[in-house]
């Protein structure tokens, strides 16, 4: 079974792919530690504070992971706001976090010191639903679970 987790930054992802990954007993991947061990960021956007990745790339990486975790019978909870990108083949079932307390979430990116114009983004982001689109553009099961409730 390989689940990804998606959904824009501070819709709790990280939490509750961990939970989810500890209650099945699936492994846990951090693609954020994954761009930094293959050195997948290609360049620093130094106005909105993050690192543009090649998702041609990572995709390369997590099949190379999805495929020896087949082979090892070993399941997955897949942790990022990139993890839709994987071609559908490859994931069992995408879970969408998302945040209908637009107030809620912009406390938790303000709380996470992100930038105005960071924070304008990426309610933006959640506002236009733009995870949620991209993972039914790419033909994903899709599962949407809102942390607000």
């Amino acid at each position: 079974m390989i689940i990804i987790i998606t959904g824009t930054p501070g819709t709790g992802k990280t939490t509750y792919a961990k939970e989810l990954a500890s209650k099945k007993g699936y492994k846990y991947i951090d693609v954020s530690e994954l761009i930094k061990k293959h050195k997948l960021g290609e360049k620093k956007n130094k106005e909105l504070d993050y690192v543009e990745v090649d998702t041609d790339k990572l995709n390369k990486v997590l099949i190379e992971i999805i495929n020896q975790a087949n082979k090892n019978k070993i399941s997955l909870v897949i942790d990022s706001h990139l993890s839709h990108y994987l071609p559908k083949e490859y994931v069992d079932k995408c879970i969408v976090m998302i945040c209908g307390d637009r107030k809620e979430l912009k406390k938790r990116l303000h709380k996470r010191k992100y930038s105005y114009k960071k924070i304008e983004e990426n309610l933006e982001a959640e506002i236009m639903e733009s995870c949620l689109h991209d993972a039914l553009k790419f033909g994903h099961d899709v599962e949407v679970i809102d942390s607000s409730e």
